[in-house]
């Protein structure tokens, strides 16, 4: 699970400068303020570690933001305990052996840097705790990895997963509300700048914002500044926009392309259109594009006369990976939640249980693992045999090795028979049913690991045998 930009706790010595605990976040933004000269990011840092002794140490656990630098975010503990609860998963403990093979896995990072470098460093985290789980067990050893991505996580993630080799060992790479065409929020706070003031304090932030790789990297690659010509693309307008670093900015549009063009080789040679699978925020009122007025950004809520919507921070076509198609309703998951709660919001935990699963769990209410295909004849005289077929629906494997309950239900609710069915070998299946009285039955089969409540139901009539 890798979170998004302001989402991993930082530290230096030992002591944490960025973390928000619950009910804590105003006395957070105002230990951030008072560090933030000692935070900036030196410049021409590029894709390297600034050697400043800053440190990811935890995902954030609650609401965290840095006015003007981005929205405010719900933590990530409680969809790291949801994952942990539903499925077979278990995370490091904190008195455990530090080499147990675990498989959740949260991912800090440096989010005042390149992306770029926290994908190398996303990279070297997954090559040992991998290679750890696949060491620990023979079942194990083809394990791969899926990532649930928030926001910029997903832009890591990305860079890992087409430009450093990481499609090899990846399964899916899902990603919430991630700015995968950018984000004009993103642009706002380098060219406009905020100012804090907490209390007696006020610290200006601007100069912290546009030192920082990470967030240009979170601008815009689609044309979103209004002219008189049309539309144009931040990077043709760079000496308009005042305090955007150029070569920043020049950098930034090359970090996409790289991945876009990486994920079209890796189409080209096969591979699948499917692998980053987004879920979108739809909706909210988000804005698209701006114009310049006086050297400011004015922000627009439309782009070219149209309300694209999105979660109030990332335009629903720019949460969506470059190669896939923006018709595409099936890859693509639709959230009505805002972007810095999408990573909670219920409607999502569906779609994230739908995509992780590997095998359909039964509940009441949902598709069997394995859909049946029954006949009997609707009507029988009384002296025969009542012959009850079945075949799987679907061609599954181990279809053919099920065990298949047939149930015999009289009309007024009384069960009469129950057998388990013969398995004739190829997936077929059936048993014969006798001194059955007259009257209607109701014949109900189902795969014995399946939920009972979802078996194939069919009606017979019995005749008396004279009739």
């Amino acid at each position: 699970m890798i979170p998004g930009i302001t989402g991993s706790r930082l530290a230096v010595d030992g002591h944490e400068v960025w973390g928000p605990s619950p009910r804590a976040l105003g006395r957070a933004i105002g230990t951030f303020a008072r560090s933030v000269k000692a935070l900036q990011v030196p410049e021409d840092i590029g894709d390297e570690h600034p050697g400043d002794g800053v440190v990811p140490v935890g995902v954030v656990p609650s609401v965290h933001a840095i006015p003007g630098l981005w929205s405010p975010v719900e933590g990530y503990t409680d969809l790291l305990g949801w994952l942990e609860r539903t499925f077979t998963l278990r995370r490091a403990s904190a008195d455990g052996p530090p080499d147990a093979p675990v498989n959740l896995i949260d991912f800090p990072y440096d989010w005042r840097l390149s992306c770029r470098y926290n994908a190398g460093r996303l990279a070297v985290r997954i090559d040992e705790v991998l290679g750890r789980w696949r060491a620990s067990a023979p079942e194990r050893a083809e394990a791969k990895v899926r990532l649930i991505c928030h926001s910029m996580g997903g832009l890591v993630a990305r860079y890992w997963v087409e430009c450093l080799g990481g499609a090899e060992v990846t399964r899916q790479l899902i990603t919430l509300g991630t700015p995968h065409r950018g984000s004009i929020g993103a642009l706002e706070s380098l060219v406009n700048g905020h100012r804090i003031g907490f209390r007696r304090l006020a610290v200006d932030l601007t100069s912290f914002s546009r030192s920082l790789p990470s967030l240009h990297q979170l601008v815009p690659v689609y044309a979103c500044i209004e002219t008189g010509d049309g539309l144009r693309y931040p990077r043709e307008l760079t000496t308009a926009l005042e305090g955007v670093d150029a070569d920043l900015l020049a950098d930034a549009y090359r970090f996409h392309e790289e991945i876009r063009t990486a994920a079209t080789n890796r189409l080209g040679a096969g591979g699948s259109d499917r692998l980053c699978l987004p879920v979108v925020g739809v909706r909210q009122p988000t804005t698209t594009t701006a114009v310049v007025e006086d050297g400011r950004l004015r922000l627009l809520e439309t782009i070219e006369g149209t309300n694209e919507g999105g979660d109030g921070r990332v335009p629903r076509f720019s949460a969506y990976p470059t190669e896939l198609s923006l018709d595409d309703t099936v890859t693509a998951r639709s959230s009505f939640a805002h972007h810095g709660a999408i990573q909670n919001h219920t409607g999502v935990r569906e779609d994230l249980f739908d995509w992780l699963s590997p095998v359909p769990k039964v509940y009441r209410g949902s598709l069997p693992a394995h859909p049946l295909s029954v006949r009997v004849p609707e009507y029988l005289a009384a002296d025969d045999v009542l012959r009850v077929e079945a075949e799987p629906a679907t061609a599954q494997e181990g279809a053919d090795e099920l065990a298949v309950m047939a149930t015999i239900t009289a009309e007024d609710g009384t069960p009469t028979a129950a057998r388990t069915l013969r398995n004739l070998g190829g997936g077929r299946y059936d048993a014969g049913f006798t001194d059955l009285s007259p009257g209607a039955y109701k014949v109900s089969v189902h795969a014995a690991g399946d939920d009972p409540a979802m078996a194939v139901t069919a009606l017979t009539i019995i005749i008396e045998g004279d009739e």
